[in-house]
């Protein structure tokens, strides 16, 4: 009786679900953008590659796949990232006002398999700003629509349930997607192989390499291609190894 005397009098009732600015629901408008002319060199790089030159640790989970076909080989840009409550996309939304032309939008939603938080408008929305392509660590909807907008669209499923648009979120600081820190700024390459993601402080370094092996890979393939090629170098690790070898 006593509490809701209180209440009436205007006490306030703590609420543990409010939401409060900083850290989880916070908008970075802008970030640094990879160079054009760099984003069409990588467009013209070995996926797997690329993988091979970073140890192996910068491929995202291999559950996500295209659900909208990209028209290239490869999807290349910029990740503008977005970090989603399991079952909203507030964020998503906001991304259309800070993501531009050639970007790729990135969606963490901490791994959540209930809600889809990207569907048609928002990527006939994208279509119109430009954007390049999405990549979403979660699930998708109103897929007919989305390849009718013809945007490029990476995800791990589909479902009709759609989300929420309260939030919280944060747009343009660091996600986890696919087992993968990505960082607003990074280089994103999606293709038939996977997703791969180069961190911006290493581009020009990973593409210089990329670039200078591609060229010896290529004429080992075409030699391959030829049948010109030897096994020596397996004998020579067995032995290395002390295979028994009947």
């Amino acid at each position: 009786m006593a509490e809701t005397a209180g209440v009436a009098a205007g006490s306030r009732v703590p609420q543990s679900s409010e939401l409060l600015p900083g850290p989880g629901f916070r908008v970075r408008k802008d970030f640094p953008r990879v160079d054009p002319d760099i984003v069409r060199r990588f467009g013209q790089l070995d996926i797997a590659l690329v993988s091979d030159l970073m140890n192996r640790l910068y491929t995202l989970r291999s559950g996500l796949h295209p659900i909208v076909e990209h028209t290239e080989p490869l999807l290349v840009g910029t990740a503008c990232t977005v970090k989603v409550f399991p079952g909203d996309n507030l964020m998503v939304h906001a991304s259309l006002d800070s993501a531009g032309p050639g970007d790729i939008v990135v969606i963490d939603t901490a791994g959540s398999d209930a809600n889809a938080v990207l569907g048609d408008m928002v990527t006939n929305k994208a279509r119109a700003r430009g954007i390049a392509g999405f990549i979403v660590d979660g699930l998708v909807r109103d897929v007919d629509g989305m390849r009718e907008a013809g945007v490029p669209v990476f995800a791990r499923g589909v479902t009709p349930r759609g989300p929420l648009h309260r939030g919280p979120g944060e747009l343009n600081y660091p996600i986890s997607c696919g087992g993968v820190t990505i960082h607003a700024g990074d280089l994103v390459m999606a293709g038939s192989d996977g997703v791969v993601v180069v961190p911006q402080e290493s581009i020009d370094d990973i593409l210089e390499r990329s670039e200078a092996r591609m060229t010896v890979e290529d004429a080992y393939v075409a030699a391959v291609k030829r049948g010109e090629f030897s096994n020596q170098w397996v004998d020579d690790m067995l032995s290395t190894h002390a295979c028994e070898v009947c």
